[in-house]
């Protein structure tokens, strides 16, 4: 069987419960701009993209239970990481979260497994990682 190929993941779409308090977190904390806003009748939706080029959508759904909080033991996501290049990068990225009042973990090792991250929730309680690359020289 011959395995069809990509290149790596489009963008990533995140249900929010308050779009425009999200959309000045993922800004003003991890430095996300907006593209463009795209409403529909069952949703709207904020597409914003990273200096690095990762694009997210933040959205929210026009539907009963839509303001149902996010919780990763339901089936769907669990958590998001971003990969970051070095451990400097990952130093100033624990900076800049607490400066903008986030709590983190702090720079962790994994017992398990040795990774290098630091984990932190946004306003819907959606687990974001900032993960030391495992090619990263100062891994």
């Amino acid at each position: 069987m011959v395995v069809a190929g990509f290149s790596g993941i489009h963008h990533i779409a995140l249900n929010v419960c308050d779009l425009d308090a999200s959309v000045r977190w993922y800004g003003d904390v991890l430095g996300f701009s907006l593209l463009f806003p795209w409403d529909t009748d069952s949703f709207d939706r904020r597409l914003m993209r990273h200096p690095s080029g990762v694009v997210i959508g933040l959205t929210t759904h026009k539907h009963a239970d839509a303001g149902t909080g996010f919780n990763e033991r339901r089936t769907g996501l669990d958590h998001l990481a971003f990969a970051v290049p070095t451990r400097a990068e990952l130093e100033t990225w624990a900076s800049r979260l607490t400066d903008a009042g986030v709590a983190h973990s702090g720079i962790t090792v994994t017992p398990a497994t040795g990774f290098t991250l630091i984990a932190f929730r946004d306003p819907d309680n959606i687990q974001l990682e900032m993960y030391l690359a495992e090619d990263a020289p100062d891994r």
